[in-house]
């Protein structure tokens, strides 16, 4: 993948481009930045401009030995870790990135979508359902190590992406920061997170950090026209995007996200139960989404949280900065004026709550309950 097979980002590829050609390669780096903006295909990008043979114009030329084997991601000296897991495991078995089904799936995918695909797409590439969640373990450490510890094959540089390092467990996470703190010569790494918040301060603390910006309005417009001769029609589009490829392509009709519309479907229930006063139906609200794994209790949340934001703006009369179409926007223009200046932050706040203690491994019938009836109570009070 070249710099050129990058939308956007025009700004961090020259900077990309100029610390290699400067000779000034940091030695551990973090990419944070959503999948939509393009943080994993840049993060390949720029692993493929390190190893190329005959930089040209600051990108890679696209036809050397060492291009066209990253273009495959088979090269010998590029190095992948991801989060996996998959059904029907026996007890005591461990699951790691680099076993031959995995990889098979990974290139796969990458080939398929250019690099751009959300951590669901990847898991559901792995048919992991509704309660398994991919994970980076401990022995993924152990193998890291092996794989860097020879000599690097081919390139100057040993290059290992680390794609939601989020999602180590802290045994792993322990052992990557060692790794980190006593790295091996000419060798690069590479995290690629959605979530840095929930990564250990001192593994940020180790690493220079990439920020990858959303995407602007006239970057996705080209793509926006492709679907929409209208140019307004278009513009629009690429605007409701809100700066992510991958949003665009789903409102363009190109991918049908199955979890986010579930997830609407979800926050539309818990409003008119908590309308509509109904406690016993919200706990047994509670009782169903207890049973989704914690990745796709984080993603609802936060998608909650994204509605509860355009409901306000609508409620505020500030339609233009809304990112709402179809389904979405008929809900939350209906929705609206339930949801003000009063009660707007205490829902939030409670949003934020659960995410909190999701992420801390809190038991979820519990936390779901708590946090239906509190939305409901704020709900309630606007009825």
């Amino acid at each position: 993948m070249r710099f050129a097979d990058i939308i956007g980002q025009e700004q961090l590829k020259e900077h990309l481009v100029r610390s290699v050609d400067s000779g000034r390669i940091s030695h551990a780096q973090l990419f944070t930045g959503s999948s939509g903006a393009g943080s994993l295909a840049l993060a390949v990008a720029y692993a493929q401009y390190i190893h190329c043979q005959n930089r040209t114009n600051g990108d890679s030329c696209g036809v050397c030995p060492s291009c066209r084997q990253i273009e495959q991601l088979a090269h010998p000296d590029l190095h992948f870790v991801y989060p996996v897991n998959k059904q029907g495991k026996k007890s005591g078995e461990v699951v790691i990135s680099n076993a031959r089904e995995f990889i098979e799936l990974w290139r796969t995918l990458f080939t398929k979508s250019g690099g751009y695909f959300t951590p669901r797409q990847w898991f559901d590439t792995l048919n992991l359902g509704k309660t398994l969640k991919g994970v980076i373990s401990a022995k993924e450490s152990e193998e890291i190590i092996r794989r860097l510890g020879f000599k690097s094959f081919e390139s100057e540089y040993k290059t290992m992406i680390i794609w939601l390092p989020e999602t180590m467990n802290e045994e792993a996470a322990n052992r990557i920061l060692k790794i980190l703190e006593e790295p091996w010569d000419k060798t690069v790494f590479i995290l690629v997170s959605e979530r840095p918040d929930l990564l250990l301060k001192t593994i940020i603390s180790r690493t220079q950090e990439v920020n990858v910006p959303r995407l602007t309005i006239e970057d996705l417009l080209p793509i926006a026209m492709q679907s929409q001769t209208d140019s307004v029609k278009a513009h629009n589009m690429a605007r409701l995007a809100a700066g992510d490829l991958l949003e665009l392509k789903r409102l363009m009709g190109q991918s049908e996200d199955e979890v986010i519309k579930e997830n609407f479907e979800a926050f539309c229930s818990i409003m008119r139960l908590s309308y509509n006063d109904k406690h016993l139906e919200l706990m047994n609200w509670a009782d169903e989404v207890a049973q989704l794994s914690r990745e796709r209790q984080r993603g609802m949340l936060i998608d909650f949280s994204r509605l509860l934001r355009e409901a306000y703006m609508l409620h505020a009369g500030v339609e233009k900065a809304s990112y709402l179409w179809g389904e979405e926007a008929d809900f939350c223009k209906k929705f609206a004026p339930f949801i003000d200046s009063q009660n707007i932050e205490p829902i939030v706040e409670q949003i934020e709550s659960a995410l909190r203690q999701i992420n801390q491994n809190g038991n979820p019938r519990i936390v779901f309950t708590h946090f239906a009836l509190a939305v409901s109570k704020f709900i309630r009070r606007r009825k």
